[in-house]
């Protein structure tokens, strides 16, 4: 394979990092805990969520204390940095420690920002979880398969951007969604949708009804844990429409999980691939469009040429 392929795309494979990844998911929630606490809603939980960044994850700006702070998480140099608007700076180490440790040094650095440092103590979307403070076992910190999945994480982000200039209805930032520990892109039809039967572990219904309350078409990259122990992209659209799940699918890698219900391509193949960035875009592709055309989406309206730097839409 190409050097430079591999660089973009790196091997980051679930099992010999299943235990930081398992951390960082958790360390990942607590900041987006924080963000999600001081933010105005909008609509499906978009407020909440996190975006890659040149060296890892950010909030963004977050409405609090001197007028503003952002949290980042630095997966190069290993270390969470808040900065307050007001020129303030506060960081400390990722390195092993528990998620309680963790938990407590993320307050401290929000207050010494300025900030508030109250936020919801329990982790979302993961059954059984200890509250945070109250997590004191020991974790290990890998980070040299940290910074690949960062690395992955960019290639993925990069591609899923791409994907989303095609469409002119409503479609969601990409971002990465801390509770399932995710990046995601969703485009919408338009079309209010059935109420939600939620019944996601450790989330309000009521957050899942509101967050599906119209058609989608979701697509997205997992690092693995839960129901698979692979990293993988999926595609799934919400309410399922009849004979999506047997749309014909490309790449030939892609396939229907039915446990999960949704179409699954593992990232082993498009690593491989001798153009990644081709294949996913061809699995985004053709799974939007089994659930546009089986679900009857107003293709010609919603759709357009894939955006170019510097080219002006075409009217």
């Amino acid at each position: 394979m190409n050097e430079r392929i591999q660089e973009r795309w790196p091997d980051i494979p679930y099992g010999p990092w299943r235990s930081t990844c398992s951390a960082l998911h958790l360390y990942i929630q607590i900041i987006g805990k924080y963000r999600l606490a001081r933010s105005p809603w909008v609509n499906h939980s978009w407020h909440a969520t996190l975006y890659t960044d040149a060296r890892g994850f950010t909030t963004g700006l977050v409405p609090d204390g001197p007028g503003g702070i952002e949290l980042s998480l630095d997966l190069i140099n290993h270390e969470v940095v808040g900065r307050a608007t007001d020129g303030r700076i506060a960081r400390f180490s990722l390195e092993p420690m528990s998620v309680a440790f963790f938990h407590g040094r993320a307050l401290d650095l929000i207050r010494t920002l300025g900030g508030t440092p109250e936020f919801h103590g329990r982790p979302n979307e993961i059954p059984g979880a200890i509250p945070f403070a109250e997590d004191r076992m020991e974790r290990p910190y890998d980070a040299n398969a940290v910074t690949r999945f960062f690395r992955a994480c960019v290639a993925v982000t990069n591609v899923l951007q791409i994907f989303r200039t095609a469409y002119l209805g409503k479609v969601s930032p990409v971002h990465l969604f801390w509770g399932s520990f995710d990046i995601a892109v969703t485009r919408f039809s338009g079309r209010h949708a059935p109420s939600h039967p939620g019944g996601i572990p450790a989330l309000p219904d009521e957050i899942t009804r509101e967050a599906y309350s119209h058609e989608v078409s979701s697509a997205g990259f997992w690092p693995g844990g839960g129901a698979i122990d692979f990293p993988a992209f999926y595609s799934y659209a919400y309410p399922m429409p009849t004979g999506f799940a047997a749309a014909r699918i490309s790449p030939e890698a892609a396939y229907y999980d039915e446990n999960l219900g949704e179409f699954l391509l593992p990232y082993d193949a498009v690593r491989l691939a001798n153009n990644p960035e081709d294949m996913l875009m061809t699995f985004l592709e053709s799974t939007y469009r089994a659930a546009a055309e089986v679900g009857d989406w107003d293709r010609a309206a919603l759709e357009c040429k894939v955006g170019k730097p510097r080219q002006p839409r075409p009217m």
